[in-house]
């Protein structure tokens, strides 16, 4: 036994064995190319060694194909997924209390993803808490919609959270700790010119408020919501010689002369981002902080809160920049185009959102395991789209099943058909599935072809039909069987009937729209069916009407 049939055969034994003693042959060609690529210029030989193989491994008893494999060397790999294991957090004591806290200016995208799922792994991991907190203290950057969207989205990553805080509705208790920083002689209300600040600022230099009264600063602090946006600010005391300038009395309250989309107006001093997050995280019990490098200059603003309190400080655990090829991450840059009609809506396959990527059929769990991947690194990630479909791919293979779709269908009538080839086609739902049962194609010699198989004019063989070849242009009748179509070297292709189909149309990656055909039998498919479109790729049933049927295109 030459190596290459003792491969082949190998293979075929395997999946004998995986499938109850019926290897099928299609599945042997596909795994011997998978497994070993440099093999594809051998198809045709390969193809023959599987029919001849397959027959003889499918008329073993089970005991002797497990029999045959041993005896040559093969067995059977179990599927090891290596599994990703996050660091343990350091300094735990007692319960782990953690948040995840998006500002609702638009949807989640997928930088949020990293966030929520780490956040949730560790409430997991420790039998802890996670609390959602909403951080809508900027009213200009509120969009009413996102509110309901990041739940939504998270819904759909799998994380859950055992509480949900919103903070414009906690307004009241920043204004209290406010007022206590004041009179602790820990915060000041500063009524200098934006510039004027920051040159006393550079120079490590007071101004002017810095040493106020704590009667006058309270005065002001009373009076501070009579006063026009850009007045006044209530500043948080620092080291003014700190190494980083951004630190040195940071703003903790400011004026807003915007109507809240949520609360109206009935505020008008809001807190700044770095002073409501730190008491918040004290009131919750937050014990560890999962965030970007990005924020290492707030956590160290948020330190000083801690400090003039006396509170105990979270652990902090800052993480790399995560970047994404050849899509639109920005929220507001999204929310433009979306406004001036570039983009059709916040799932648009051209945009990074969570809803974009799970309506072309990315699966949960592709992203759920590219995060774990990638965990708490401080080095900066780029994701690519390849890494994406890959992880995809290996949920989808055995998850979708299969189906025709032609596009840019050309027609053909196959001349000189005998009565023997007509009738209706069975094909597996999945190869390696036998047990999902067929598809029913009805083949009368009229079918709708990719134009481009069409303008070979060489043989053809449809799948699970007949071969045919062209002569001026038209269609013939040549064979029936697969070995007759490896004599003429025939190309392998997939069809759908003339009469009996449906309408079909396939948004891609970059929001076109393919047009074309599908089988009769992707009408029993539901919205949210991730499928296999052979010879296309994978795609989710977007929707599905009487003669009609759209997708959203995956990737290959």
């Amino acid at each position: 036994m030459d190596d290459l049939y003792k491969l082949v055969y190998k293979y075929a034994l395997i999946n004998g064995i995986k499938h109850k003693g019926k290897a099928q042959e299609g599945a042997v060609v596909g795994t011997v190319m998978s497994f070993h690529p440099e093999m594809r210029k051998n198809v045709p030989k390969i193809v023959e060694i599987a029919k001849e193989v397959v027959g003889i491994v499918n008329s073993m008893k089970s005991q002797v194909q497990l029999d045959e494999l041993e005896k040559i060397g093969g067995k059977i790999e179990e599927k090891k997924i290596e599994e990703k294991k996050l660091p343990e957090l350091i300094n735990v004591e007692g319960e782990v209390v953690l948040r995840f806290a998006p500002n609702p200016s638009g949807p989640l995208h997928i930088g949020h993803a990293r966030a929520a799922i780490l956040n949730h792994e560790y409430m997991k991991k420790y039998d802890g808490k996670l609390i959602l907190r909403i951080e809508d203290t900027d009213p200009r950057r509120v969009d009413t919609g996102a509110y309901d969207m990041i739940e939504e989205d998270l819904k759909w990553l799998g994380v859950d959270w055992q509480d949900k805080i919103i903070q414009s509705d906690r307004i009241p208790i920043y204004y209290e700790y406010a007022e206590k920083l004041i009179k602790m002689g820990f915060a000041y209300m500063c009524t200098c010119k934006g510039a004027e600040f920051k040159k006393l600022k550079d120079l490590s230099n007071p101004c002017p408020c810095r040493d106020l009264e704590t009667a006058e600063n309270l005065r002001r602090w009373n009076d501070m919501e009579n006063m026009p946006e850009g007045e006044a600010v209530l500043r948080v005391k620092t080291d003014l010689n700190h190494k980083n300038p951004a630190i040195r009395d940071w703003v903790a309250m400011r004026i807003v002369e915007y109507e809240h989309p949520r609360i109206g107006s009935q505020f008008k001093i809001y807190p700044m981002m770095n002073f409501s997050v730190a008491i918040d995280d004290h009131l919750l019990g937050i014990t560890h902080v999962l965030r970007g490098k990005d924020h290492l200059a707030n956590s160290e603003k948020q330190r000083y809160i801690y400090k003039h309190f006396g509170w105990d400080v979270p652990v902090f655990i800052h993480y790399g920049r995560l970047k994404m090829e050849d899509i639109q991450l920005s929220t507001s840059k999204a929310r433009l185009g979306i406004k001036e009609g570039v983009y059709n809506g916040w799932d648009d396959p051209r945009l990074g959102t969570i809803r974009a990527i799970a309506r072309r059929g990315i699966t949960r769990a592709a992203i759920y395991n590219l995060m774990i991947e990638i965990g708490l690194k401080i080095a900066d990630s780029t994701i690519s789209w390849k890494k994406i479909y890959g992880l995809n791919r290996k949920v989808l293979e055995e998850a979708a099943n299969r189906y025709f779709f032609v596009w840019d269908p050309s027609k053909v009538i196959i001349g000189n058909l005998p009565e023997r080839s007509l009738g209706i086609i069975k094909r597996s739902m999945h190869p390696d599935f036998q047990d999902r049962g067929y598809r029913k194609i009805p083949f009368d010699g009229k079918v709708y072809l990719v134009d481009e198989d069409v303008k070979l004019h060489k043989y053809l063989r449809l799948m699970d039909a007949v071969n045919v070849y062209f002569k001026d242009k038209e269609a013939f009748f040549h064979s029936l069987s697969l070995e007759e179509a490896r004599d003429v070297n025939a190309q392998i292709v997939h069809w759908v009937p003339a009469e009996d189909n449906l309408k079909a149309e396939v948004v891609m990656p970059d929001a076109s729209v393919l047009k074309g055909l599908a089988e009769p039998s992707c009408a029993d498919l539901k919205v949210d069916d991730v499928v296999q479109l052979e010879r296309f790729g994978f795609a989710r049933v977007d929707e599905v009407s009487e003669g009609k049927i759209r997708f959203y295109f995956a990737h290959k």
